[in-house]
């Protein structure tokens, strides 16, 4: 099978390690500005120095600009997805498949030992398959 024995531990290789922040009081134009700069789909919301949850692009127009919600005025708690959904880094790119599906979301925090260490999206998973592996 292709890619078997490829990677040991793929979550580790395919997530992204810069972990990009916004916080919870911060107004959902502030997290879409931070998205855009920052090339990401998605934000962990910090409160109070602890990661509460994340922000999506798909949280900003289902939760809130479908509903009419005023971008300068809404905060990021309004909308945020929590808690954190979390898999760790030695756990396989099928079972975040499986995990993002089971709770809807496209974007899981990756954790070692309980230790945020990165954030994997569908894309990273999409980018996976097609070179390596089959669902």
């Amino acid at each position: 099978m292709a890619g078997q024995g490829m990677m040991a531990r793929p979550l580790a290789v395919m997530m992204s390690r810069s972990l990009r922040t916004v916080s919870s009081q911060a107004s959902l134009l502030e997290a879409a500005q931070l998205m855009r700069n920052a090339c990401v789909g998605a934000l962990l919301v910090e409160e109070q120095g602890t990661y509460v949850g994340v922000i999506s692009e798909t949280d900003l127009v289902r939760k809130a600009m479908a509903n009419g919600e005023d971008p300068n005025r809404q905060r990021v708690c309004a909308v945020m997805s929590a808690p954190l959904i979390t898999i760790e880094v030695d756990q396989s790119p099928h079972e975040a498949s499986e995990l993002m599906a089971l709770h809807g979301v496209r974007h899981l925090v990756v954790t070692q030992e309980s230790d945020i260490v990165g954030m994997i999206s569908v894309r990273d998973l999409l980018r996976y398959f097609k070179n390596w592996g089959v669902l």
